[in-house]
């Protein structure tokens, strides 16, 4: 029992950065302007059993996009529950760029806050310099957003911490997603350290890594995998 309750402890770590750092994907074509709410609701599970729900919502026009994500999650064993999760977090962005985010967690009685306010973009201002390549405002985790891809640092919801990003393309292929089998195309997201730690001249060792699955027909987001201790999976799909 207590070698099952360290397992669930290391995977646990895994959940607290998915949960976290998921935010509602709206697509690639949704982007230029859509003002209604869109909402998606992502069932988690751990080794192909359900642990919980995470939903999205996403309102308003580009420049003033409003994002609300609330998860919920209960791990059981032997039919008793180890490990309860909350979390709640509501992001206000301008253009590519996130501007206000606050955040509620009940990490299995830890009550974590974030309440953080990012400097102002300017209109219609870009995650990503179309000149340099580089960033010139923050994201979080905003899985949905095209620009997700060429980041190097992302602000953790759960935290506030912004974390040290490495994004690699991997090779495309099919995942369940809706109902049906979808082509996806897909990236691996490792964060290695926060923009704060203190740099000891090594490579910094992954602290999390994460596969972002999109649909190839419109960019749109459909999944989230990480692997855990035990070789288990822990997995974010579409009913």
């Amino acid at each position: 029992m207590a070698a099952r309750v360290a397992a669930v402890a290391a995977f646990m770590r895994v959940i607290r950065v998915m949960a976290a750092a998921a935010v509602v994907t709206v697509g690639a074509a949704g982007l230029a302007a859509s003002a209604r709410a869109e909402t998606w609701n992502f069932e988690v599970r751990l080794d192909g059993k359900p642990i919980g729900t995470h939903r999205f919502t996403v309102e308003g026009p580009a420049e003033a996009r409003e994002v609300t994500s609330i998860a919920a999650f209960d791990v059981r064993l032997l039919g008793i529950t180890v490990f309860r999760y909350r979390h709640e977090a509501r992001e206000r962005w301008r253009g590519d760029c996130l501007q206000e985010i606050r955040s509620r967690t009940d990490d299995d009685g830890k009550p974590v806050q974030v309440d953080r306010r990012l400097e102002p973009a300017a209109p219609a201002a870009s995650a990503t310099s179309a000149a340099s390549g580089e960033p010139t405002c923050l994201m979080s985790y905003a899985y949905w957003h095209p620009a997700l891809i060429r980041q190097q640092r992302l602000l953790n919801p759960q935290t506030g911490e912004v974390d040290e990003v490495r994004i690699e393309r991997l090779s495309d292929a099919t995942v369940p997603a809706g109902g049906r089998d979808v082509d996806a195309s897909r990236w691996r997201i490792t964060s290695t350290a926060t923009a704060t730690s203190t740099s000891s001249g090594k490579s910094s060792p992954a602290r999390q890594v994460l596969t972002l699955w999109r649909d190839r027909a419109d960019g749109r987001w459909i999944g989230l995998d990480a692997q855990v201790k035990g070789d288990r999976v822990l997995t974010y799909r579409l009913p």
